[in-house]
Order: structure tokens, then C-alpha cells, then sequence
């Protein structure tokens, strides 16, 4: 998850390596506004194709190039190994959050999703 360059610069390096999926996957994960979140499952439905796993493989490959931390879980935890950077993403953007519980590991909160989940209506355009 590589965030040194910028995504457009970064995306428009590798196009022509990129399988059209994987296109397709990071181009729903730059729509995603500031604030709010798409699960892995979200992203293959709105694009009426693959699954949850593909587009999990997809982000693991290529998330870098895109504001990655907006593609999660469907159950709100934080992408295991990237908390830290997504819990600073989602602090910066206002992305809704529940406190973890005393027994959550390292106490790290997890995401709201009934309020921080984007149904890809506003500003969706270009939906297939």
C-alpha cells in the first residue's frame, strides 16, 4: 500500500499492465468519497461482477494507486497491518467510528459501518 506517488500518476504508470478488473475495482475505490467506505463485496456488486475475494486480491495488488482504506471488511476492522495508516485516513476524513472494547486487540476502534457505508448513489455516475 504504497502511498509515494500520486494515484493518477501511479495508475496511469501501470494501465497497460493492469488487467481491465483490476481497472475497473480502483476506479470505484477513487470514487468513494472522503468519509466514507465500500466493502470488498460492495465494490463486486456495484460492479455486477467477482466477488468479495476478488476485489480483496485486486486492492492487495494494486490498492496502492488509490485511497485504499475506503475498500474494507464487511464487519469494520481495520485492514490487519495497515491500522495505524487507515485509523490517520479515517481520523483525517471525519469517517465514522466505534470505540473498541477492552478486549478488542491494542484497543483499536473499528468502523461504523451502518454510517460511514457508501452505496455508490451520490456522485456514482458512470455506475455499469
Amino acid at each position: 500500500m504504497s502511498e509515494q506517488r500520486p494515484a493518477r500518476e501511479t495508475r496511469e504508470e501501470y494501465a497497460e499492465t493492469l488487467p481491465e478488473y483490476a481497472e475497473r475495482v480502483l476506479e470505484v475505490a477513487e470514487r468513494i468519497p472522503p468519509g466514507r467506505v465500500m466493502t470488498y463485496g460492495d465494490v463486486a456488486e456495484w460492479l455486477e461482477e467477482g466477488g468479495p475475494r476478488q476485489v480483496g486480491r485486486v486492492m492487495a495488488l494494486y490498492g496502492g494507486a488509490v485511497p485504499w482504506w475506503r475498500v474494507v471488511r464487511a464487519d469494520g476492522a481495520l485492514l490487519p497491518g495497515h491500522e495505524l495508516r487507515a485509523l490517520a485516513h479515517y481520523r483525517d476524513e471525519g469517517t465514522p467510528l466505534r470505540q473498541a472494547g477492552r478486549s478488542a486487540e491494542g484497543h483499536v476502534p473499528r468502523l461504523d459501518m451502518r454510517r460511514a457505508r457508501w452505496d455508490g448513489g451520490v456522485g456514482a455516475e458512470g455506475h455499469t
